[in-house]
């Protein structure tokens, strides 16, 4: 089994990456966009998925261990069992069309949620039971699956779900760490039979764990001194430059 044979330069950026894994499960859910795409650029295809999930699941399990008791559990009922039904129709989907690219229909996903969110700053009137509805929760639920199935691109549209329901930073990450822990896992037996797990790859993702720890504690810091009005900003800017790199290709 061979480690991947990059230059200096990618190995920085691939320490970088792992760092913002980290920095993304204890504080920014929209800091996938950075990881999600250089381990794409490094791994072309479906390969770049099954590098990446399991340094998600040690993320999530170090964002649990952090926030575990900041959790709101209803969101998570309402979405978990329908997101998996999702997993089970993404790898469906992978199997079908090992070569296809579904980007531009997830950042089209994307963009219509921070859409939403946009304009219910300006119009809370119009989405007063929305966030709260099952129909809605489902909806949410069931993309999330499929598309963290087939890209490992659910954090922007959980993040802005969550943003929706007002659960302040601490229940913010709580609740997305407990949801993407037990979907992650789900997830990997499913990677596996799709050969995108190995042996290889589990020893590289074992040499990055340090530095997804270190981010764990730097994105708690900056959860801690950034205010909500702030925080709020940035997952949503950080959502819509998703979508937008998404639609872009």
């Amino acid at each position: 089994m061979m480690l991947p044979s990059f230059t200096p330069g990618q190995w920085v950026v691939v320490a970088l990456s792992a760092l913002c894994v980290g920095v993304n499960k204890s504080g920014l859910p929209g800091l996938s966009l950075l990881y999600v795409a250089t381990f794409a650029w490094l791994f072309p295809g479906q390969a770049s998925t099954g590098v990446v999930l399991p340094m998600l699941v040690a993320g999530d399990i170090g964002a649990v261990l952090l926030y575990r008791r900041q959790a709101d559990w209803g969101p998570i009922r309402r979405t978990l069992p329908v997101a998996l039904g999702g997993v089970v129709l993404g790898w469906w989907l992978m199997k079908a069309r090992p070569h296809a690219d579904f980007r531009r229909i997830i950042g089209v996903v994307v963009l219509v949620l921070v859409l939403v969110q946009w304009a219910r700053y300006w119009r809370p009137a119009w989405f007063t039971g929305l966030p709260h509805s099952r129909p809605f929760a489902w909806l949410i639920g069931w993309t999330a699956g499929i598309t963290t199935m087939i890209a490992n691109a659910a954090g922007p549209i959980m993040g802005i779900f969550f943003l929706l329901l007002d659960l302040g930073k601490q229940g913010f990450v709580g609740t997305m760490s407990w949801f993407f822990l037990i979907l992650n896992v789900c997830k990997l037996p499913f990677s596996w039979d799709l050969g995108l797990i190995r042996g290889d790859t589990l020893i590289f993702n074992a040499m990055l764990v340090p530095l997804i720890v270190a981010g764990l504690f730097l994105g708690r810091w900056m959860i801690a001194k950034l205010p909500q009005k702030l925080f709020d900003t940035l997952v949503l800017g950080f959502a819509a430059v998703a979508a937008v790199k998404l639609l872009l290709g």
